[in-house]
């Protein structure tokens, strides 16, 4: 892959420089990790000798409605070909209208793709703590979206180790520094190909 990016940044006269804008929560903004420790940090560094510039737009508990009014600011600063979209968590840990979750995540893909930017959505889990059918119908948020607007979807960014709390920092909600990559390599699945 490497070779391949390289060769396309030295044609003459071309320019392929393109962001890649991390849109989330605290799970991509590194909360509880040191600095440079977390996946989007990973990401840079795995992108670092590619025409890929990745920028972090994070904040840590982030809402989808807080999401909803930053985008069309961070879509007009940074331009982005590809935006991977991870906010609805707090949403549902907070016992939100879950209609309200799904329609400002929808508004936030409809900003991007006016923009001209490819959207890669991130899907998160619940724990059953407001019951069974509130978490199940939060899950079915992202793949219901991802097949409105023909997204990437990564359908689960825990998928594979949610359930071992040895990847956990102590809140048992934010994965452990050591447990990044493993982030990573589920988002990077998908990312790929968009590249």
């Amino acid at each position: 892959m490497k070779i391949l990016f390289t060769l396309i940044a030295l044609l003459p006269g071309l320019s392929f420089a393109a962001t890649i804008l991390v849109f989330g929560d605290s799970l991509s903004a590194g909360y509880g990790l040191p600095t440079g420790q977390g996946w989007v940090d990973l990401l840079r560094v795995k992108l670092a000798t590619t025409p890929f510039k990745v920028v972090n737009a994070s904040i840590s508990g982030e809402t989808t409605t807080g999401g909803l009014a930053r985008i069309e600011p961070a879509l007009t600063k940074f331009s982005p070909k590809i935006v991977i979209l991870e906010l609805g968590a707090n949403d549902g840990l907070r016992g939100g209208a879950l209609d309200i979750a799904k329609n400002n995540l929808d508004a936030i893909v409809r900003a991007c793709k006016k923009h001209h930017a490819r959207v890669l959505l991130v899907g998160m889990r619940l724990p059953p703590n407001y019951g069974l059918k509130y978490s199940d119908a939060f899950g079915k948020i992202y793949p219901e979206l991802a097949k409105r607007h023909d997204l990437a979807l990564v359908p689960f960014m825990l998928e594979g180790f949610a359930g071992n709390m040895e990847d956990f920092q102590s809140d048992g909600l934010h994965p452990s520094a050591k447990a990044q990559g493993k982030v990573l390599s589920n988002i990077w699945k998908v990312l790929y190909p968009m590249l």
